[in-house]
This record gives structure tokens, sequence and C-alpha cells, in this order.
């Protein structure tokens, strides 16, 4: 498949959870599996997994409660509080998978 054809392929996921298999080693060799979010000339980018929100919303006093309190004294709690975006380079992608009802 030439990159002309495979990032036209691309785009027409963005938005949609879709596996991308790699030519690399290691873990990689598994796939990654997230959201497209944006398909360029040269790479992609993949949510693989969305962070967590604050816990305490702007202009709330949670701040001010005892740290034993829910959500009071810290914004975030356990987990991939960041989440985490893949950059793939598009000749390094070796195929792709996608729900067939798009």
């Amino acid at each position: 498949m030439s990159k002309v054809c495979m990032i036209e392929s691309l785009c027409r996921h963005i938005g949609q959870t879709v596996t991308l298999f790699t030519a690399s080693g290691g873990l990689s060799g598994d796939g990654f599996t997230g959201v497209l979010a944006h398909v360029g000339d040269d790479c992609i980018k993949l949510i693989c997994s969305i962070g967590m929100a604050p816990s305490c919303c702007v202009g709330s006093s949670c701040l001010d409660r005892p740290r034993g309190e829910r959500g009071c004294g810290r914004r975030f709690s356990g987990g991939n509080i960041l989440g985490s975006v893949c950059v793939i380079p598009i000749c390094k992608i070796v195929s792709f998978t996608h729900n067939s009802l798009a």
C-alpha cells in the first residue's frame, strides 16, 4: 500500500477506535489501540488513554476542606492521571484494524 493510500485510509477513521501494528519489536509489536486523533503527512496521533478530570471544579472551595474528605487537598487520585498519546510515524505502520461499520 502506498503512503498516500495509507493516509487516505487512516483519515476516514479519525475519531474512531483503531489498532495499529508497527514494524517494531518488543511490546510495541502487540499493536497500539486507541482513538485516532490526527493524521498528518508523516505521523499519526493516537489517544491511548484519557487522563482523569480534576476532582475540584473551578471556583470551588474544596481545597479549604480537611485532607481526608473526598476530592479535597488532592486534584487527582490514583491511576494514570495524565493519559497518554502515541505519535507513530506513518512509514512504520504495517497494518491497522477498525470497526467494520465505518
